[in-house]
């Protein structure tokens, strides 16, 4: 893994989906050997991958392929493949997403190579409005009077998972137990004013005036300040590493492996962090990276970085958490 990033690194029923954008990513303007590559993702990481499809489009792999792009919130788009949408590039907020493709759509062996089956990386933090009107600077003034939260809801959303898992391990990484961090989730809770369907329409709302205060991924923060949007963004001390996997399914054609590969690849990997995303690659060059806090350091090592691991693993999280009896689900159903 990335070598600002402290952690061990890794060598280790809805068919129409409402709101899925889907895009055709057109990687030649004939395509005239018609080969094409159905590409199901999540919604967050759609500048990553236009601008990776451009640029794949540059090889000799990727002349005249045609990448036809569908975006929607991470669980709606994995039970929209597992219904029998296309796909034959998937990309998802979480892996429980993807794992449940496993094996009727994607092979088992998915997260065998060196990334161990991981496209991109990035972290939690808070955006607020351009100059912080409310001086936030952590986890702990979310939860003063006056906050209003804009954060996306867990059935859909990958991304709202990794926001909540950040907010109650902070509590953890400052000393606090279990009990303490649940305490915490039902102030944050009781904050909440939005729960959109993915990442990217709770930053849209955000931006149309919802809340005073987004959690969201760093890379759509980063994203965000690209496009001008009057936001600024903070890395909190404590957060959560965001671990976004990718995999091709069993049908797809030989060039959807070669995409992977090319996402997958040092040149992949810096488009990547040129749009926000810390690369899942030791040793790739990050480059300048406008909308940044800082440009020419743009990932910054927080303090204390939980990773999904230390929580136990996607197999243990997602049902203590997300459960019908989760600590989360039982924490929406009284707020």
């Amino acid at each position: 893994m990335a070598s600002f990033l402290a952690r061990p690194r890794r060598l280790a029923a809805v068919v129409a989906v409402a709101a899925a954008v889907t895009v055709g990513l057109s990687a030649c303007s004939g395509a005239s050997s018609g080969k094409s590559i159905h590409l199901v993702a999540y919604s967050v990481p759609k500048p990553a991958y236009d601008a990776l499809g451009a640029a794949f489009a540059k090889t000799s792999a990727g002349k005249n392929v045609k990448i036809n792009a569908s975006y929607g919130p991470s669980g709606t788009q994995s039970k929209a493949v597992l219904s029998g949408t296309p796909a034959d590039y998937v990309a998802f907020s979480v892996q429980p997403d993807l794992t449940k493709l496993v094996p009727g759509k994607v092979d088992a062996s998915w997260n065998s190579g060196p990334t161990k089956g991981l496209v991109s990386d990035s972290v939690v933090v808070i955006v607020v409005r351009k100059g912080n009107p409310l001086h936030i600077s952590g986890w702990d003034d979310l939860v003063k009077p006056g906050v209003k939260i804009v954060t996306p809801d867990p059935a859909s959303s990958g991304s709202a998972k990794w926001n909540i898992l950040a907010a109650y391990a902070h509590t953890l990484a400052e000393g606090g137990s279990e009990a303490q961090a649940q305490g915490y989730l039902g102030d944050f809770f009781k904050h909440v004013v939005s729960r959109a369907s993915s990442g990217s329409d709770a930053m849209q709302q955000f931006l149309n005036g919802t809340g005073n205060v987004l959690i969201s991924y760093e890379d759509e923060a980063i994203n965000a300040r690209q496009a001008g949007e009057p936001v600024d963004y903070v890395v909190p001390d404590q957060t959560i590493l965001i671990e976004n996997p990718a995999a091709v399914t069993k049908k797809a054609p030989k060039v959807a492996k070669e995409f992977l590969d090319f996402v997958q690849s040092a040149q992949g990997q810096e488009i990547f962090a040129s749009k926000g995303f810390r690369p899942v690659l030791a040793g790739v060059k990050v480059p300048t990276v406008k909308g940044a806090n800082d440009p020419s350091n743009p990932f910054p090592q927080p303090k204390h970085l939980t990773t999904i691991d230390d929580l136990g693993g996607w197999s243990v999280v997602n049902e203590k958490f997300f459960g019908d009896n989760g600590i989360v689900t039982k924490i929406e159903a009284k707020s």
